[in-house]
């Protein structure tokens, strides 16, 4: 290597790296170059002592056995680069040679357009041909996920299905009594054995721990009591100490998870017990989801209303503030408690406070023993409020008709704090502990916009019973009420073996324990042309954001009052200038 000063010399002097880099120009080039301003130096100061203006001009470039001299183009480096080289004459004759003939340009043109026509037919054709040509789903999916485009319901593997897959079927339809196919919505089988249903457990059921006090039960209700065996959902009633109480049993329930606004429920049970021992109560019913059973601040002043109106039927014991009219002590419930009379701003679900909400109650079965024969009966109800005069309904048979041979309406038409529309029906003695089964269910169709058109039909042992319409639950002139509405509140299952002296005594001499209540399965069905007929929430009967609200009443079971939770009545427009 050439000593430090024999290498810097030849940079600055261009004998070394002349021609390209940084160290291309010679400041002693510039003398006489109008590029560089003449004579001037185009650097802002004098070269230095340690600058070398040795030379007038740039040295070739160095070539060697490692460089060779052709790859310098020692003329114009540039020659090669027409971008850097442009020729005017070429230029000019090309930016006039323009024709509408020529292939490239059309093949470009025709490229947009192929382009253009594509994204037009994928963002606008595409939907539209889809449109009309994509088969139309008749009936809404009330799986999740919906249905496919066939109108099938998808099985999610690891997610629960609102269709049991082990439901046959020969059962996805069933004609009701309107002559037209109710499509199936909802069942469960109960084939897999070993369910649990403590809180959690279960996406659609829910054991309940508590004491159902409303009824003066002897039992407590303790998750640990129901199960499913056999393919069977069941639920034993023993002997044993719990809660301060001699017997424990179960009650299972829907509520906040499964919910139908119109439906065909029909249920396959086998009672506890033989038609020979009186003293059970086993049930199947249903109740409107802003009252939760066996929470008694949730359910006062929602059920058993099912009202509509803004007059005295909203109002405590359906008496004025002028104590009128006069009944005798008929009702002695607190009045509705978001009723059409709410005040605006009010402490109301929704839709709005002129819309009357509830909690109303349709039984499927309650089962008891007819002590006359001892054949067992079942009662089907629907349990209503405001009430009549002497608790009587319009029984006649063009608004309320009987249809089984084995059916009478019941005795019992009510209380101070219930209404009941009710018949019994005798049933078959084989149909008790596990050794038979027998269907039985109601059919309810409800149309607010149509509420003439609205009705409870129910059956036992796969046979019509009798019917209840909107006739049935006619205006009142004696105690001043409108008419009662058939139901039009979302509604949840419940199925519980209880024992309660109100309902019937115990005959415990002849009474077994342990006693069992079998259900082989429960089926839920609809009409195609229903919307929004699944789930809790519904749109014109919303209940999650009131239920949200107040969940200190829905969540504690001890609090029977409304008060008791922290809550009051919203003012009702009859009782206060609003």
């Amino acid at each position: 290597m050439p000593p430090r000063n024999d290498l810097a010399q030849g940079v600055a002097t261009g004998a070394i790296g002349a021609g390209y880099g940084p160290y291309a120009h010679n400041p002693a080039v510039a003398a006489g170059n109008p590029v560089y301003g003449g004579s001037a130096s185009r650097f802002s100061v004098p070269p230095s002592d340690r600058s070398s203006t040795t030379g007038d001009r740039h040295a070739p470039p160095v070539t060697s056995s490692t460089v060779p001299a052709y790859l310098w183009d020692t003329k114009d480096p540039d020659l090669d680069d027409a971008l850097h080289n442009p020729d005017p004459r070429v230029d000019a004759a090309q930016d006039r040679s323009f024709t509408f003939f020529s292939s490239r340009g059309w093949a470009n043109v025709s490229v947009l357009i192929i382009l253009v026509a594509g994204l037009v037919t994928l963002f606008a054709g595409y939907p539209i041909i889809s449109f009309y040509h994509t088969t139309r789903i008749v009936s809404f999916g009330s799986n999740f996920g919906g249905s496919n485009s066939s109108g099938q319901i998808p099985e999610l593997t690891g997610l629960p299905s609102l269709i049991d897959p082990a439901t046959d079927k020969q059962f996805y339809t069933k004609t009701a009594s309107d002559g037209k196919n109710w499509n199936l919505v909802f069942s469960d089988e109960f084939n897999t054995d070993g369910r649990t249903f403590w809180p959690g457990d279960d996406a659609y059921w829910e054991a309940q721990d508590f004491h159902y006090w409303p009824t003066g039960d002897l039992e407590w209700y303790n998750p640990q009591a129901i199960t499913t065996k056999d393919g069977k959902l069941v639920i034993t009633m023993t002997e044993q100490s719990n809660h301060d109480l001699n017997f424990q049993s179960g009650m299972l329930q829907s509520w906040n998870k499964l919910c139908f606004t119109t439906g065909y429920v029909e249920v396959s049970v086998s009672l506890p017990g033989t038609p020979k021992t009186p003293g059970f109560w086993p049930a199947v019913w249903t109740m409107g989801n802003l009252g939760r059973a066996g929470y008694g601040a949730t359910t006062e002043g929602m059920w058993p209303y099912s009202y509509a109106a803004c007059d005295v039927g909203t109002l405590p014991n359906q008496t004025n503030a002028d104590g009128t009219p006069d009944l005798d002590g008929l009702s002695f419930l607190p009045g509705q408690r978001v009723s059409a009379c709410t005040c605006p701003g009010g402490d109301h679900p929704g839709p709005s406070v002129t819309t009357g909400r509830n909690a109303p109650e349709i039984d499927i079965i309650e089962a008891q023993i007819d002590l006359s024969v001892f054949e067992g009966e079942v009662s089907q109800s629907l349990q209503v409020a405001p009430f009549n005069a002497d608790y009587q309904f319009d029984n006649s048979s063009s608004s309320t008709p009987i249809q089984g041979s084995q059916t009478q309406f019941n005795s019992y038409r009510g209380g101070q704090f219930q209404q009941a529309i009710s018949a019994v029906s005798h049933i078959d003695s084989a149909n008790y502990n596990g050794q038979g089964f027998a269907s039985y269910a109601f059919e309810w169709w409800t149309d607010p916009n149509h509420r003439s058109e609205g009705y409870v039909q129910w059956y036992s042992e796969g046979q019509p019973t009798w019917r209840a319409t909107a006739a049935t639950l006619a205006g009142d002139t004696t105690t001043g009420i409108s008419s009662r509405i058939i139901p039009e509140e979302p509604a949840y299952l419940i199925f519980n073996l209880g024992m309660a002296p109100s309902f019937q005594k115990q005959d415990f001499v002849h009474m077994e324990f342990p006693s069992q209540m079998l259900i082989d399965y429960v089926r839920v069905y609809q009409r195609s042309d229903v919307s929004n007929g699944i789930g809790c929430d519904p749109p014109n009967r919303p209940t999650a954001d009131y239920i949200n609200r107040h969940m200190n009443a829905y969540t504690n079971p001890n609090f029977t009052q409304w008060r008791d939770a922290g809550y009051s009545f919203p003012s009702n427009s009859l009782l206060v200038n609003c």
